[in-house]
């Protein structure tokens, strides 16, 4: 049976997602990001689904509460929005959710009056460590089919990649193309 169409059986032609976008001569490259974006897609709305069903919340929440888990001193907000990649206005609008939740506090940062430093909560810090405990064992049974090695090979190979990437990105001036030039070549790859 071609791979093709042992995923086809396994997802059903809507499953595939953007992975049904490549066609057999694409390069392999193509191939390769859009099934990488696909596992990657799909694992993230299962464990979505997962934090929706299970404790009502959402993944953002969820990483909002591991990046301040990580750092028990407290993070100033532009660190966390920094760490998220998101807007300061997110940030600032999780913060103020779950301060009101009891699971976040704000205090001033010792060092920058003008700073203010957000950290869990002693409750909030046992209610994350029950919701990570939980994603860590989704984790496990998503990728329960693969032995060892093969987590090991595919880790490694990974890696290689994130290096590689770095390296080219390092290596590669900017390039600062028009908003309009951008636009398009978002709208030629949707």
């Amino acid at each position: 049976m071609s791979p093709r169409l042992a995923l086809v059986r396994a997802l059903g032609e809507r499953g595939l997602g953007r992975e049904a976008r490549a066609q057999p001569g694409d390069p392999s490259a193509l191939k390769l990001w859009l099934r990488l974006l696909s596992c990657s897609t799909q694992i993230e709305q299962e464990i979505r689904s997962r934090l929706h069903q299970r404790f009502a919340t959402t993944l953002p929440r969820f990483d909002y509460l591991a990046q301040l888990e990580r750092h028990p001193q407290g993070l100033r907000m532009k660190t966390l929005s920094r760490h998220l990649m998101v807007t300061g206005g997110n940030v600032t609008g999780l913060t103020d959710q779950l301060v009101r939740e009891g699971h976040v506090q704000r205090q001033s940062d010792p060092d920058d009056r003008r700073s203010t430093l957000v950290s869990l909560t002693p409750a909030g810090r046992r209610h994350f460590l029950r919701m990570a405990a939980e994603h860590e064992q989704w984790l496990v049974e998503l990728l329960e089919g693969f032995d060892a090695a093969q987590k090991k090979s595919l880790y490694d190979t990974l890696g290689r990649l994130r290096v590689h990437l770095a390296e080219r990105a390092a290596a590669l001036p900017r390039r600062n193309l028009p908003a309009k030039t951008a636009a398009k070549h978002l709208k030629e790859r949707a």
